[in-house]
């Protein structure tokens, strides 16, 4: 069970929020504020209790400090989200972020430079992490997208500070959990995307999971192969034929069925509006590639995520990137959000390519949840322990059995 602010007595106290700000910006202007947006909540709420927030957070990749990767930019749109001013000090650690956090009242937020300005922040350096545990009286991580990997601001200060979930890591965390570890059964996963390679570990967990995995894009191909269907000029991973016939054997071994496409959309050429035809899987030419799902396929989607209670989706059904291309994946988002809307359905959606299929296909919002994490969404999938998560079930030595200001007496108890 994982912490979340609702419990803690912040008033008066520092408290540090890890945020991911890492947003895309282009001649010295954020260009999108969604990232931004999506963690003001926690900002707003923490400042409403008479906390003294301090945010840290990443942006790029430096090396050491670079000055086209400083978070000035940022302290314009946090204050516009947050609906109130910002301060900035001009790095993360030492005198400039003392003397800042020493001047903050209550309900103020400021926003430190890049942790990624030290090296010592990707190598989760306890020095470092100290430092940056001196600044504040409690610790938030609400930066799920970061969360697998094991840094000092992600990781190492949740060790040092009593440490929570922010909202928005909470609703990751709630939204994941109801899809795969406490579902409504039965559970469907569409899993797409170019290789089945970079999802080996993704669908071997997955077939011990759900009942139904709709594999679609260029991994389908491959599994098609192994079957021994001819696949013509598609994206097709041959060597890994075996792999996927193992995949099925788990699969079934399991009581998972998987769903491949019955009909393909094939073309001789991958551009936009290209010449294309709807063929058999037992029919694709040998000059032809496969570049989506076809009708028939995307029907049988859509009638089989009527009988389900839950479904998560990562990557898209075909190339959806271009036109006509992008038919199979908006016809079964579309299916799977008029679901949703009439509270049949749980859709989790994340990971790559996902948001944007997602996204064009005009269901962005009409999900139960779309994560915009990319590598986190995807190990947590895998079934991978995510560093950042874990650290918030444990609370730090020096404050076990004292209690962490609460009311709930330490290990295992805030809300």
């Amino acid at each position: 069970m994982f912490r979340t602010i609702d419990k803690l007595d912040v008033k008066g106290k520092r408290v540090l929020v890890r945020a991911d700000l890492n947003v895309p910006a282009k001649d010295g202007k954020v260009t999108d504020t969604t990232r931004i947006d999506r963690s003001a909540a926690t900002l707003i709420q923490l400042a409403a209790k008479g906390a003294r927030v301090i945010v840290l957070t990443h942006f790029g990749r430096p090396k050491g400090r670079e000055d086209k990767y400083s978070q000035k930019l940022l302290v314009e749109p946090l204050a516009r989200a947050v609906g109130k001013t910002v301060a900035w000090a001009d790095d993360c650690i030492g005198p400039e972020a003392e003397k800042l956090i020493a001047a903050m009242k209550d309900g103020d937020i400021a926003l430190l430079e890049n942790v990624r300005f030290h090296p010592e922040e990707e190598k989760n350096d306890p020095a470092f992490a100290k430092a940056l545990a001196a600044l504040g009286d409690f610790y938030i991580n609400d930066a799920f997208s970061t969360a697998h990997r094991a840094h000092a601001s992600t990781e190492g200060l949740a060790h040092l500070l009593p440490a929570a979930a922010g909202r928005l890591m909470q609703a990751e965390l709630e939204a994941l959990g109801k899809a795969l570890e406490m579902p409504e059964k039965p559970v469907a996963a569409i899993v797409g995307g170019a290789k089945v390679s970079t999802k080996l570990d993704l669908l071997g967990n997955l077939v011990a999971k759900v009942d139904y995995l709709i594999i679609g894009g260029g991994m389908a191909n491959t599994f098609l192969f192994a079957q021994g269907k001819q696949v013509g000029k598609s994206l097709c991973e041959k060597d890994l034929a075996g792999t996927a016939r193992e995949i099925i054997k788990k699969a079934e071994a399991a009581k998972c069925r998987i769903i491949l496409p019955t009909d393909v959309v094939v073309a001789g050429e991958f551009a936009e509006n290209a010449a294309n035809a709807v063929v058999g899987v037992d029919a694709v030419p040998e000059d032809k590639m496969i570049l989506d799902a076809g009708p028939a396929s995307a029907e049988a989607v859509a009638r089989l995520l009527e009988g389900c209670k839950t479904l998560v989706w990562n990557g898209p059904l075909g190339a959806f990137e271009i036109a006509p291309f992008d038919k199979a994946t908006n016809a079964v988002a579309q299916a799977a959000a008029a679901l949703t809307a009439k509270g049949g359905l749980l859709t989790v959606g994340g990971g790559g390519d996902t948001v944007s299929a997602l996204a064009k296909a005009g269901v962005e919002d009409k999900f139960s949840y779309i994560s915009t994490a990319g590598g986190a969404f995807l190990e947590w999938l895998e079934g991978k322990e995510l560093p950042g998560v874990a650290a918030l079930h444990v609370q730090p030595d020096q404050v076990r059995g004292s209690g962490c200001g609460c009311g709930a007496g330490g290990v295992g108890g805030c809300g």
